[in-house]
């Protein structure tokens, strides 16, 4: 049998807030459980509307509560209560070690959907012009602030120059305004501690050696205040580099190259995150690299999830699924029963 796992605690970040507390209160429901939200604290007031609307709705008083606060004080608190039975944590992997062990002392199941370092492995002979734009817009989109974005594109030694080129006039014709001026642009990142991490990741592959193509460290032109950040491109990044090993949260591209098709997948796997990986290129030959890669989300020309499918990670990315009949499993007990009559 399935049965509810109880009360669950529920904490959200704030990159794609609606999103992912919907992705944690709908299986909690059909689950059967109860909930405790605490929404970033970057991003409260959706989940106030969302409140109001399950409460209209008709949703049983007790069933669905929301408190707000920050990570070190409703987010621990949650963590370590010994009447939550469940704890369901998305945002960065160095919070998310903080919240397994408020929860180790209650042995509650900790369910993590951490961060990510995907690759973009770009197979060799690809159309370019093709199969880039679709997947680079993963590094665009948000504002580059994703846990998805397949940032890390991996190209081979004979197509460097040309894969340069097609990013860069991505990149170049992204737009950056304000977020509340509508079309078709990106906004400022979340806040200035982002801000600043972004400038710095920049400026230490520059140190580093790597190559700037386009955009860089400051702020776009025309801005001289705000979290605005230039769509960036490094070429000749290395994996020793830090840019290439730590999550970046902006929308910034590097490119690598590699020489055959076994060190594209030690590459792409070379890193201690598991969320995802992109491969750009030939579907038929995508689809034999696809098992081959430790990631819990592999989108051959694309770079998002498809509709009632299971999402979650390898690795430091996470444990458990959100979506699909595996995400509302992860909210359930399993029982079984022996002996009983017919």
């Amino acid at each position: 049998m399935h049965e509810p796992i109880g009360v669950c605690g529920l904490i959200t970040p704030w990159n794609w807030p609606l999103n992912q507390i919907c992705a944690k209160v709908a299986p909690c429901i059909a689950a059967g459980n109860t909930m405790v939200l605490k929404p970033s604290e970057e991003a409260p007031g959706n989940a106030v509307i969302l409140a109001e609307i399950l409460d209209a709705a008709g949703v049983p008083a007790g069933v669905f509560n929301l408190v707000n606060g920050d990570g070190p004080g409703v987010g621990a608190a949650l963590s370590s209560h010994r009447h939550v039975d469940m704890v369901s944590f998305t945002g960065s992997t160095r919070a998310g070690i903080a919240v397994a062990q408020a929860a180790a002392p209650t042995v509650k199941r900790v369910h993590q959907e951490l961060g990510g370092k995907a690759p973009n492995l770009v197979l060799k002979g690809a159309d370019l012009p093709q199969v880039l734009p679709p997947t680079v817009q993963g590094v665009i989109a948000n504002s580059g602030q994703s846990c998805i974005a397949p940032t890390r594109l991996l190209v081979h030694e004979s197509q460097v120059s040309d894969a340069t080129a097609v990013v860069k006039n991505i990149l170049e014709a992204t737009r950056v305004d304000a977020a509340d001026v509508e079309g078709g642009h990106i906004g400022p990142v979340v806040n200035k501690a982002q801000y600043e991490k972004i400038q710095g990741l920049i400026q230490s592959a520059i140190d580093e050696g790597a190559t700037l193509v386009t955009g860089g460290t400051g702020r776009p032109d025309g801005r001289n205040s705000g979290f605005f950040v230039k769509p960036t491109l490094l070429t000749d990044v290395t994996p020793q580099m830090r840019i290439y090993r730590e999550e970046t949260f902006g929308p910034v591209a590097t490119i690598t190259a590699y020489g055959d098709a076994d060190d594209a997948i030690e590459m792409a796997n070379d890193t201690e995150y598991g969320l995802s990986a992109t491969i750009s290129g030939d579907p038929a030959e995508a689809a034999k690299v696809a098992p081959l890669l430790r990631a819990g989300l592999v989108t051959i020309n694309a770079w998002g999830p498809g509709g009632g499918t299971p999402f979650g990670g390898y690795k430091q990315s996470g444990n458990g699924r959100e979506g699909g009949k595996y995400g509302i499993a992860d909210f359930m007990e399993i029982k079984t029963i022996v002996g009983e009559p017919a």
